[in-house]
């Protein structure tokens, strides 16, 4: 018995040691379940977070408004001017309804987001839709991908974006930069504002042939500051703590100029341009072409007290301009109030050398989120000239009060001297068009090279009359799917050279180089920077030179290229790209949205 008893021990010891390993390895099991599913439920949790769904809606109104002493009816966007800002993540979708409650047309674009394949919602008037009519609407629906930054959304029918614009701010889908998260994000949006109704001031100009009245002032978050009158408390202001870093998420949105900015005895890390990472660039002074963003670190770093924020207008060629500065404060902790503010000093107007240093200087920061490397096979190579012309005034009805412009002519504008003209009254959109292959709204034959090659910089042909008009026509460049274009864009001095900052919708570029004079193919493509050039979707060519871009037309549609100079836009300084569908339902267009606007 006792020899059994000893065995069976032995036996129940080793069944219970087996069962202990059993619940253990059990226990293992159950903890790796767990933590697998803690770890999917995270993921999803991510992946949902990631992808949300941002709604608004965009009711456009007249709003009565005071500045300068004087109340002014203007068009915004929810009462508010700017407009609101709308915060979304890498990856998100954007829903925005748009109620147009307003006396005119509207349309509104979302400058520099991708819209890879949601053409239907770019907003150019005309060009992918026809215009919301007073008491109508349409929803805007799009996906924010390969982005992260600060972009910027406007009206773009009319001149209304003088007042109809706001902040579109893309977010890291992780939270995390590729630099110290700032202690604070702030934007600072430059704009402009009139002391009549802007969209009287084009209808004139139009009639005319003549320059727009300019602007009475420029803005910081819509406020002119404290050098007009009626204006110090209309005076943007910026409370900041001694020792901390902050982000500005800067937007220039003034119609038709380019703008210098400084802060008193602060620096600027320049660390992103229009939503593309860049290398870090110091600086003391900022320029921002009109249609431009740029992300700029500063630390609150000098002595407690009172600093100005101003910003002033950069120009060349231009004979009548705004040349007035506004004006912000930026405010320390525990500053005194009766500490007077330090004053920056602000560039001439006319400072090229200022303005070209830092147009030039600043580089992507390779392998940072979303980094694009240059694409090194090209498949379309274009030289496109870029300037003002005349168009000439018809003899049969020519008056005095409609050849407003120079020589008696009226003011018009081009690329490759081909004059664009904006398809209203067509039946159809650019882009219906295209999905429908409708005939008859635009042509398919934009010249690769301008018709006629002279010293285009040459000031003494600024008014040679076999260089002074320009064709009017409405003509398209076809573009193979994921062709990649190579662009110079070559500056004239025909009536004056200016800076002409050129936008690309539903597309980001490498700016590959730039410079002063007429482009060498032999002398200046040994200046490409192939490795880490600015990913810009605005480039500012240099006054009297020219600037070479490239890039990968991987999206279907018809995409609006023009100067963000708004006065040039009516004149004719446009074209479009109709990039074709790829091989494959997912890489084409898809069909229109069942609300889109008929014209």
């Amino acid at each position: 018995m006792d020899g059994y008893k000893k065995k069976r021990k032995k036996k129940t010891n080793k069944k219970r040691k087996r069962k202990t390993k059993k619940k253990g390895r059990d226990r293992e099991k159950w903890m790796l379940f767990m933590f697998l599913l803690a770890w999917a439920f995270a993921l999803l949790a991510s992946s949902l977070a990631s992808a949300a769904i941002v709604e608004h809606t965009f009711k456009v109104q007249n709003t009565t408004m005071k500045r300068l002493c004087k109340e002014q009816v203007i068009v915004t966007v929810n009462g508010r001017f700017p407009g609101p800002r709308l915060n979304v993540r890498e990856g998100d979708t954007v829903i925005v309804h748009l109620l147009n409650e307003g006396p005119y047309n509207i349309t509104i674009h979302w400058h520099g987001v991708f819209q890879l394949f949601s053409a239907w919602a770019d907003g150019p008037e005309y060009v992918t839709q026809c215009t919301i009519s007073p008491g109508n609407s349409y929803t805007y629906k799009f996906k924010v991908t390969q982005q992260e930054g600060t972009l910027w959304w406007h009206a773009h029918a009319s001149v209304l974006r003088a007042t109809v614009h706001g902040a579109f701010i893309i977010h890291p889908r992780s939270g995390k930069f590729p630099f110290p998260k700032p202690y604070k994000q702030v934007p600072i949006i430059l704009g402009d504002w009139y002391s009549t109704n802007v969209v009287d001031i084009e209808t004139q100009a139009l009639a005319t042939g003549g320059a727009p009245n300019v602007s009475n002032a420029f803005t910081i978050n819509g406020l002119p500051g404290d050098l007009f009158n009626c204006s110090r408390n209309q005076t943007f202001k910026m409370k900041v703590k001694q020792g901390k870093t902050y982000m500005l998420r800067m937007i220039n949105a003034a119609l038709n100029n380019h703008l210098f900015f400084k802060i008193a005895n602060h620096s600027f890390t320049v660390v992103a341009v229009d939503a593309a990472y860049t290398d870090h660039y110091i600086t003391d002074i900022i320029v921002i072409a009109p249609g431009q963003t740029i992300d700029a670190l500063f630390t609150a770093n000098q002595p407690v007290g009172s600093y100005y924020m101003a910003a002033s207008t950069y120009t060349v060629g231009v004979p009548l301009f705004d040349n007035t500065t506004t004006r912000g404060i930026v405010v320390y902790d525990h500053a005194p109030s009766s500490c007077h503010p330090l004053m920056p000093s602000l560039p001439p107007f006319n400072d090229t050398p200022t303005a070209h240093k830092f147009y030039s200087n600043i580089t992507s920061k390779v392998g940072a989120p979303h980094w694009v490397p240059v694409p090194r096979e090209v498949d379309e190579h274009m030289l496109i000239t870029i300037g003002l012309n005349l168009e000439r005034c018809d003899p049969k009805n020519a008056t005095n009060a409609t050849c407003l412009g120079p020589l008696n002519e009226r003011f018009s504008s081009s690329m490759n001297n081909e004059s664009f003209v904006i398809p209203r009254g067509r039946g159809f959109s650019m882009l219906e068009a295209f999905f429908k292959n409708v005939s008859g709204v635009y042509t398919a034959d934009f010249p690769d090279n301008p018709p006629v090659v002279f010293d285009f910089t040459n000031q003494n042909l600024s008014f040679n009359p076999n260089l002074l008009f320009a064709h009017k026509s409405t003509k398209v460049k076809k573009l193979k799917f994921n062709s990649t274009v190579e662009i110079v864009f070559q500056n004239t001095a025909i009536i004056g050279p200016q800076n002409h900052p050129m936008h690309i919708h539903g597309f980001s570029f490498h700016v590959l180089a730039q410079g002063f004079g007429n482009f060498d193919p032999t002398r200046d493509t040994a200046k490409f920077n192939l490795v880490n050039p600015q990913f810009r979707n605005t480039i500012a060519v240099p006054v009297g030179g020219w600037a070479v871009i490239r890039f990968q037309a991987n999206n279907p549609g018809v995409w609006f290229v023009h100067c963000h100079v708004e006065d040039h836009v009516p004149w004719g300084l446009d074209m479009a790209f109709e990039v074709g569908n790829g091989p494959t339902p997912s890489t084409s267009l898809p069909p229109p949205p069942a609300d889109l606007p008929k014209c």
